[in-house]
């Protein structure tokens, strides 16, 4: 072959070589496509869930904190519903917008966090993006003031999109012992094990809002210290900036689900704007390596005030939903450590 030919040759080699990574390259970008819901994980410990590429809700787990905590959860119109800590009393800033946190704890204040407890994040186990939910698992370790574990837990946090910017936040919390622990009691208490701290205008005292709860009761003398399938806190907030600035109603549903202990929860609930459920309001609860306890609740963020038809179609489709399983990853997930998934085993 002539010096031209060879210089030939090797001039279509080289086209050939780049025309099937071209086409390749294509073949991969088309494979691709944009998840509704993203798992965001941020420095300074915090981690961005959003839908259609806005951020619904953070994840804060910085350890100078007492404990994790989603903040904003941010309605339909891109206001948070949510607020940190309590418009008017300084001693309430261990009220975090939506918060985990027990008040007896082998005896133990997890809930003010005056005894110098603490709830940390070990590690997270997966992030996990996708159309119909985007979900994140992590694991939690409570420590007393001495550093020593005295509970484990699982969470599993699921964010759903829901019809014109309405969504809902899903929660999974599995508690058991620690590693070398046998048992671990939960005393009775009207504080935790998960709360929310609604907006200054959603409040009933501080601003134009209203609790209602799924047996009609409407305001604190009427929710407070009663069993409920679900509680709302609805009001007005305020969109815009400026001369724009106008007041829409939105609010938070708070679904406990029919396979929780003492369902249906009693609520421990204030008209200056927090909502939480209270499982142990009436009973302690024995938890062990094998009697762990799981307790799964929603929260629906939706336009308007409190409608009950909706609520109850809302609870009804979460307490059919399957429960979350965290597990390591097999040989055809190649790159993952754990996975999350809805369980099929039934």
């Amino acid at each position: 072959m002539s010096h031209i030919g060879v210089l030939t040759h090797q001039l279509f080699l080289s086209l050939f070589v780049a025309m099937s990574v071209l086409s390749n390259g294509a073949s991969v970008a088309q494979q691709f496509e944009i998840s509704r819901c993203e798992v965001l994980p941020l420095p300074n410990r915090q981690v961005s869930i959003r839908i259609d590429g806005q951020e619904k809700t953070r994840w804060h787990f910085s350890h100078d904190s007492p404990g994790p905590f989603l903040f904003p959860v941010t309605g339909p119109s891109g206001v948070s519903l949510t607020r940190m800590g309590h418009p008017g009393a300084e001693n309430h800033d261990h009220h975090r917008s939506v918060w985990l946190a027990y008040q007896n704890v082998n005896g133990l204040d997890f809930w003010t966090s005056r005894q110098g407890n603490q709830i940390r994040q070990k590690h997270w186990y997966c992030y996990e993006d996708g159309d119909e939910e985007g979900v994140m698992a992590a694991r939690l370790g409570w420590y007393d003031q001495n550093d020593n574990e005295v509970l484990d837990q699982d969470v599993v946090i699921a964010v759903r999109p829901l019809r014109v910017d309405e969504y809902e936040v899903e929660l999974q919390l599995t508690l058991r012992p620690p590693e070398r622990g046998s048992s671990v009691t939960l005393g009775k208490t009207n504080f935790g094990l998960l709360a929310v701290r609604v907006a200054r205008s959603l409040s009933s005292y501080f601003g134009g809002g209203e609790l209602t709860s799924s047996n009609g009761g409407v305001g604190e003398n009427h929710t407070f210290g009663r069993p409920a399938k679900w509680m709302d806190y609805s009001g007005p907030v305020v969109k815009g900036t400026g001369a724009a600035r106008h007041v829409v109603n939105e609010g938070i549903t708070f679904h406990d689900h029919p396979a929780n202990v003492n369902y249906p929860t009693h609520w421990h609930v204030r008209s200056d704007g927090w909502m939480g459920a209270s499982p142990g309001m009436h009973a302690e609860h024995m938890i062990s390596s094998r009697e762990p306890l799981r307790l799964r609740y929603l929260l629906h963020v939706h336009r308007g005030r409190y409608d009950p038809e909706r609520s109850a179609e809302r609870h009804s489709a979460f307490s059919e939903r399957r429960n979350f399983v965290i597990k390591r990853s097999g040989s055809d997930r190649p790159h993952l450590q754990y996975e999350v998934s809805r369980d099929i085993s039934d």
